[in-house]
């Protein structure tokens, strides 16, 4: 692979593995050179499009949790029959988030990548604690949940931000064995197929796709070969496919995903009202708080099938925009992880990559199965769905991936992160 042609982080990791300066001279002296995209003023030291598009998620996903929630709120007896009880703990939880994010955003990046083993044990820790009886929390069958007062933590949440650490911190460390099986692919596998055991025992098959998926991206991101990654890939969905295949509620869900409206009443009730949902919205919708499908037709209708209802209140524009915004955030983060790899910066590069990876994987999936081209799989849509942990993790790694530019930024003008 040419070095100097190419400014991938494969490229450039490798180039840093085999000891060197990474890129030459020229290259780097080119890129400090060259102005910074999105960049509005000389002075300016924020990516305001990834700044902007995640804010405007996180409002507009304010607005559908209340539009969405207002029927089941005022219905229920456990929110007191109040209409905003699902908004006001929403606010809080993104108020919460917002905070983190602040917090999170001082830490350098070096420090995370210090911390990252550390914390990765931690997350394991909480996934084994909630699965002891009696402390974690078990519904409908799932025990995710550990009750701490008015909130409930949700630790395969913060398993997908953890993971995301750890693998990006093992692969920077590891780069001149990325290409050895034993050496660098096996005690990653490892310890992911440990911590896919236990969030099968939840059980949180989402949550382990995503995790598993990531994690294996930043392996490939970071140099391991392109016959192991094929061959990991093949091993992968044939592991899914066997997990699918002797669980029979799982077995059940893809039959149902197939074949919806052959149980339109039954198994297949929650997939077709979505997809009435959509229907109903057209070009531009019915209108905000309009929607018909909230009104007890659609299960979960402000966590896992929010983008139904956006769809239906909001029509094909509104969910364009919701597609728009999420891809522009997974852009900035693969041009974040870029411009990292080449200032010599694998781990915040790989931190990046691997939180865009996560970011457009989850959202791709909840929006797939919202649409109906997959199968239910039980994944919010990141900033946007109803739920405490979920909004706080993606509020930090939105924050994380906002401090890796800040330092690229402060790299560029020769000041030290």
């Amino acid at each position: 692979m040419r070095i100097a042609g190419s400014t991938g982080p494969r490229a450039v990791s490798r180039a840093i593995a085999h000891g060197g300066a990474g890129l030459p001279a020229m290259v780097r002296q080119k890129l400090r050179a060259s102005p910074l995209p999105h960049q509005q003023t000389r002075g300016a030291e924020l990516d305001t499009t990834l700044l902007w598009s995640a804010l405007t998620l996180l409002l507009l996903g304010l607005v559908m949790v209340y539009s969405a929630s207002i029927a089941t709120a005022e219905g229920s007896r456990f929110t007191g029959h109040q209409q905003g009880y699902f908004l006001v703990r929403h606010a809080v939880f993104v108020g919460v988030g917002l905070a983190a994010a602040l917090a999170a955003f001082q830490v350098p990046v070096r420090v995370w990548q210090q911390w990252s083993p550390w914390i990765f044990i931690f997350g394991v820790v909480l996934l084994v604690v909630v699965l002891i009886p009696f402390v974690g929390r078990e519904v409908n069958g799932a025990r995710r949940w550990l009750p701490l007062g008015p909130v409930n933590l949700q630790p395969s949440e913060l398993m997908k931000l953890f993971a995301v650490l750890y693998a990006a911190d093992y692969t920077s460390r590891k780069l001149a064995d990325m290409r050895s099986l034993l050496r660098g692919f096996a005690p990653m596998a490892a310890v992911m197929v440990f911590v896919g055991a236990l969030l099968l025992r939840e059980p949180d098959f989402g949550a382990l796709v995503v995790i598993v998926v990531v994690s294996a991206g930043i392996l490939f991101l970071g140099g391991m070969r392109a016959r192991l990654f094929v061959g990991l890939v093949a091993v992968l969905v044939a592991s899914f496919v066997v997990l699918i295949w002797v669980s029979p509620y799982r077995l059940q869900r893809l039959l149902n995903f197939l074949h919806p409206w052959d149980d339109a009443f039954g198994k297949g009730y929650q997939l077709t009202h979505a997809l009435i949902a959509f229907g109903r919205g057209e070009w531009f919708g019915v209108g905000l708080g309009a929607s018909v499908e909230k009104l007890f037709y659609l299960p979960e209708a402000h966590t896992d099938f929010l983008l139904a209802v956006i769809a239906e209140e909001l029509g094909f524009a509104g969910v364009f925009t919701v597609v728009t915004l999420f891809a522009l955030i997974v852009h900035r983060a693969f041009a974040i992880g870029r411009r990292a790899v080449m200032l010599e910066r694998p781990f915040a590069a790989l931190v990046a990559q691997g939180i865009g990876l996560w970011i457009g994987l989850q959202g791709f999936i909840n929006m797939g199965v919202n649409m109906g081209l997959l199968p239910t799989k039980g994944l919010t849509l990141p900033l946007m769905s109803f739920g405490g942990s979920g909004i706080a993790v993606n509020c930090v790694a939105i924050a994380i991936l906002m401090r890796v530019d800040f330092e690229n930024r402060a790299l560029m003008r020769g000041v030290p992160a």
